[in-house]
């Protein structure tokens, strides 16, 4: 049954933003600029109307509270960016760009899969990959005359073979993402040991442990999916960002990856992935 949530008056929160600044891959915008996306068992479509932010679709549950969870609305995104507003003038601008940014709370089993698909590969074609995948082995929800699928668990994703993947057109990732499924199903590793995980460093060397996880795609599943704020993923368009207004290196690509996480560090403190968030939205869109 559909459900509709409205939040009144909500500061930091821009639709755009939220889904466009590379922490997810299953929103896509619709012709009245909504956006439109599926996660757990929910198909939400998220509208601006002024100042209120309109929920509407199936959920698996209380609609308010998956959207209070999901779009982590519980957080202070206000004193977060006052917070990094003040450390330099850099970060205001970018603040001021894309401060409608929230980090979702992302499922951690699509955020490991998402991110490995992810690697040395463009967004359009992570969300085709990512949609055809969910189309084959996940669950089909109906909403508003149209068809979606949930994303697939271990045990559905276990069904596709190395070849079954490869006719996905996932490339070299295929056997990576095989692999990957085998290793939480035999459970080499779990999803639940990773949870509850406290030490972020031991947290990012499990997640190394996993084929088609290096460095980025660990931080990037520390921070969209298990909110350590302290990581810092770097891609082309953050250390080209960094270099410009900080490093001022000629060749950028000399600009290691180790000197750009400590000043990082030593900048932004606990708050290292959300600095990261509107720098790399600012540099990508501006």
């Amino acid at each position: 049954m559909e459900q509709q949530y409205i939040l009144k008056k909500c500061k930091s929160f821009e639709p755009q933003h939220i889904f466009e600044c590379g922490q997810c891959f299953r929103w896509n915008k619709e012709k009245d600029g909504s956006y439109t996306g599926v996660f757990g068992n929910n198909v939400l479509n998220v509208k601006k109307s002024g100042d209120d932010i309109i929920f509407k679709g199936i959920c698996d549950g209380d609609i308010k509270e998956i959207c209070q969870d999901y779009f982590d609305l519980n957080t202070n995104y206000e004193k977060i960016k006052t917070k990094l507003a003040n450390i330099d003038e850099h970060l205001a601008n970018s603040i001021n760009y894309g401060n409608g940014i929230r980090i979702l709370n992302q499922d951690l089993w699509e955020t490991i899969i998402s991110f490995e698909i992810s690697a040395n590969n463009n967004i359009p074609r992570i969300k085709g990959i990512i949609e055809r995948i969910c189309k084959k082995y996940g669950n089909e929800i109906k909403w508003d005359n149209q068809t979606y699928y949930t994303f697939p668990s271990v045990q559905e994703l276990s069904k596709a073979s190395i070849s079954d993947l490869r006719t996905l057109g996932l490339g070299f990732r295929d056997k990576r993402i095989y692999e990957t499924t085998q290793m939480f199903l035999t459970k080499q590793i779990t999803l639940e040991e990773l949870i509850d995980e406290k030490d972020t460093e031991k947290l990012r060397e499990k997640l190394l442990m996993l084929p088609g996880v290096g460095p980025k795609v660990a931080d990037c599943i520390l921070l969209f999916s298990l909110k350590r704020y302290e990581v810092f993923p770097i891609d082309v368009w953050v250390r080209r960002v960094m270099n410009e207004l900080y490093i001022h290196e000629e060749d950028e690509q000399k600009v290691s990856k180790k000197e750009l996480q400590k000043l990082a560090k030593e900048k932004y403190e606990g708050l290292a992935g959300l600095a990261q968030q509107y720098l790399f939205y600012w540099k990508r869109e501006a």
